[in-house]
């Protein structure tokens, strides 16, 4: 990316990675950056997403809105997940493509891949097998999403590009205890056993699971960096109908190693009580992220780091999270 006078739209920027792509563009001197807020915006409305494509004219579209969730929000709500996945990602998408924008990046999520994908999962892991069950509606929307930029670059010659993050962790995360991710969740107990001076924090699953993090400012860069390939080097990288990219660290801890990292960094001085009685979920879900670092990327904040940073974060906006 290097004209930084080239207005680009980013969808979902009040999201954890949408937030950090604005961030990163402005401190790189891109001040024509679009946004809209969901009560400005119905990304949903298929007239709406018209009518402010041809009014503001994007000459590039980062597209990181999304109706996202936990495992019982996914299970309890899937006609919302894969219904309004699809209408933001399709009206977007269409409407790029109506008013001339050439450039547009879509993101995705891991959970694309199939539930017993061999690790560490490959781009062309792609529908070769059956879905995680509880997030199968979602993980249908992004694979929607991904076919639908490779359909009208194939038809339309336009240059719009994919990529999957692995776990993100980072700023602006949610940490809700009941529907937040794992990372935001352990930080939370852990603070408030060592505000309430408990004994212990008590976790599910055995800890013997592996997973792949990455914080999200290191996403955000992964994004921009993808934007501003040339078409030849990401084409080159990619095939027409496998265009994706995963983006991770290509390494993985245990939940436990995890765990462990989180307590040290909070500085609770107690015990971790392992429920074992509670799923541990997939034994491993690792990214193969070997294309992009083809690309000459790769991510630069390690895990420990990461975590101070986002408990620094927590600690500074907690009063948010009160209620919760």
């Amino acid at each position: 990316m290097t004209d930084n006078q080239q207005k680009i739209y980013v969808a979902g920027h009040r999201g954890m990675v949408g937030t950090a792509i604005v961030k990163q563009l402005h401190d790189a001197g891109y001040q024509n950056t679009v946004v809209r807020t969901h009560a400005q915006l119905d990304l949903t409305d298929q007239a709406a997403v018209r009518d402010f494509m041809q009014q503001e004219q994007p000459q590039q579209v980062i597209l990181a809105a999304a109706k996202v969730g936990g495992i019982h929000a996914n299970n309890t709500y899937p006609a919302e997940f894969i219904y309004q996945n699809l209408m933001m990602e399709a009206n977007i998408i269409h409407q790029a493509w109506a008013i001339g924008c050439q450039q547009l990046l879509f993101l995705g999520s891991s959970c694309i891949y199939p539930k017993l994908a061999t690790q560490p999962m490959q781009e062309s892991a792609l529908l070769t097998g059956i879905l995680e069950t509880t997030n199968e509606p979602y993980a249908i929307a992004k694979i929607a999403g991904i076919k639908l930029c490779e359909s009208y670059n194939r038809q339309y010659g336009t240059d719009y590009r994919s990529v999957m993050p692995t776990n993100l962790y980072g700023e602006n995360d949610n940490f809700h205890l009941e529907n937040s991710h794992v990372i935001p969740a352990m930080i939370r107990k852990f603070h408030d056993a060592k505000t309430s001076q408990a004994a212990t924090v008590n976790l599910w699953g055995t800890g013997t699971a592996r997973r792949e993090f990455l914080h999200v400012d290191d996403m955000a860069a992964a994004c921009l960096h993808v934007l501003g390939l040339s078409k030849e080097h990401y084409q080159a990288c990619t095939e027409p109908m496998l265009s994706h990219l995963n983006v991770g660290t290509g390494t993985d801890v245990t939940i436990r190693e995890l765990a462990e990292t989180i307590q040290r960094v909070v500085g609770f001085k107690g015990d971790i009580i392992w429920d074992s009685s509670k799923p541990d979920g997939a034994p491993r879900k690792l990214m193969d992220v070997s294309k992009i670092k083809s690309l000459d990327w790769q991510p630069k904040i390690a895990l420990q780091e990461g975590l101070a940073n986002t408990y620094r974060w927590f600690i500074e906006h907690q009063h948010e999270f009160k209620a919760q």
